[in-house]
């Protein structure tokens, strides 16, 4: 009995599929033609910091479960005491409180300047600054009263010593960001007040003419840092 020939038909046809897919997806012009480098940019900065962020917190995890010293109290560690009350993560409560709302009046930051208000634009951005400065002062109050109460990087009175180390990192490189980002919104406040994404003035955060997807990008870098602040809170201070 004659067998019929082998062919290899599906076989050219999956590589012409993972060929044509690879080539779309590395031309420029066929995959990203509608983006804006900025926000592309912006999308992958985003993405390796996601990675920086989990590492530290899947570090914070592994300390923790793995030492044989009792874990800090946080709701005592975190309390305030206001007229001789104790408030366990008052002040926690109130940053998140206001990061979480930063977030909205950034949103709506955005929503106008596409609409070119530049006044309602240049108020919300500013609130939205306003937000964040507030958040690093409170993060500076909640530093100084734990190093004021013994807490250092190698050791605590509270119990196991790692707790210091893991506190400060993942903390205080929050609050770098949430500080870098007041500064870049601050700039871009004043471009949009000065009409500079009407006037395609030249000079940094720039953008085409009548355009403020600068404000859409520096609302991304904002959201970020208020959605990792959703995640140290729930792992850190309430876990």
């Amino acid at each position: 009995m004659v067998q019929p020939p082998v062919t290899d038909a599906p076989i050219h046809k999956e590589k012409e599929g993972w060929t044509s897919f690879v080539r779309d997806w590395s031309a420029d012009q066929q995959s990203f033609k509608q983006v804006p480098w900025g926000k592309a940019m912006m999308w992958v900065f985003l993405l390796s910091d996601t990675f920086i962020f989990g590492i530290f917190l899947v570090s914070y995890m592994t300390v923790r479960n793995s030492t044989e010293v009792a874990w800090p109290n946080t709701s005592q560690v975190f309390s305030l005491e206001i007229g001789g009350e104790i408030f366990p993560l008052l002040l926690i409560a109130i940053m998140t409180f206001i990061l979480i709302s930063s977030s909205g009046t950034m949103a709506i930051a955005v929503k106008c300047g596409y609409a070119r208000d530049r006044r309602k634009t240049t108020f919300l951005i500013l609130l939205t600054a306003l937000f964040g400065a507030s958040f690093v002062g409170m993060q500076v109050f909640e530093w100084t009263k734990l190093i004021h109460e013994g807490v250092r990087p190698w050791g605590n009175p509270f119990g196991a010593p790692q707790f210091g180390s893991t506190f400060f990192m993942i903390t205080g490189f929050h609050g770098f960001h949430v500080s870098v980002g007041v500064a870049f919104l601050l700039i871009v406040a004043r471009k949009v007040w000065r009409g500079d994404y009407d006037n395609e003035r030249r000079g940094f955060f720039t953008s085409r003419k009548g355009n403020y997807e600068s404000v859409e990008i520096m609302g991304l870098y904002w959201h970020f840092v208020d959605l990792v602040w959703v995640f140290i809170f729930a792992f850190f201070y309430l876990w």
